[in-house]
């Protein structure tokens, strides 16, 4: 019975951080905001660096659309990866009845850029700090080798929102993403409905 006493407070004072992290976090059902990338990649002297927006509805998928260098965009739902050019035009497409490792991979990275905390502490084992204020981190290390060759460590930043993520792949390159300008809405255009699907 002492075991028993002892170790619920110790669980409870593990869980306390993560479940401190859940309410603070804003949730909405469209939310929109800009992002800089910063790739380091092996092999080369400077990092690659890309600007633009991004909108995220829950449930539905996420519109990652790089304005800088480049113009192109990626979208994410359950179902599928596609990227599309300055045009518009589908330029590569994944589907997740085809290849199967495409909803892990739109799964987590919904999970990530939202912070879902159930998602998150499935696949990966959860290390969070609060800072001051309404700040905190969390560290991500994945649970099995598969997620290890596409995410070695993940750290993930915020406060009300997700404002940073540091990821770093099998191969060694990592990518910084910073992301501002976060707001509710306005809701999907009709082009971006037509994206999501």
């Amino acid at each position: 019975m002492l075991g028993l006493g002892l170790s619920s407070p110790l669980w409870a004072q593990e869980r306390e951080p993560l479940g401190e992290i859940r309410t603070r976090i804003t949730t909405t059902a469209v939310l929109r905001g800009q992002f800089e990338q910063r790739k380091t990649v092996k092999g080369f002297k400077q990092p690659l660096l890309s600007r633009g927006d991004f909108l995220v509805q829950r449930g539905r998928g996420v519109i990652w659309r790089t304005r800088d260098p480049l113009i192109s965009s990626l979208v994410l739902t359950r179902d599928r990866l596609v990227t599309r050019g300055a045009d518009g035009v589908v330029q590569q497409q994944m589907d997740a009845a085809r290849e199967p490792a495409v909803r892990g991979i739109t799964e987590l990275m919904f999970a990530v850029l939202s912070a879902d905390l159930a998602v998150l502490s499935q696949r990966f084992v959860v290390s969070p700090q609060l800072k001051t204020g309404e700040a905190w981190q969390m560290t991500l290390l994945p649970k099995d080798q598969a997620l290890a060759q596409w995410a070695t460590r993940v750290e993930i930043d915020g406060d009300r929102q997700v404002r940073q993520v540091q990821w770093q792949d099998g191969m060694g390159d990592v990518s910084l993403i910073r992301m501002s300008a976060h707001q509710p809405g306005p809701p999907p255009t009709k082009e971006e409905e037509a994206w999501l699907g």
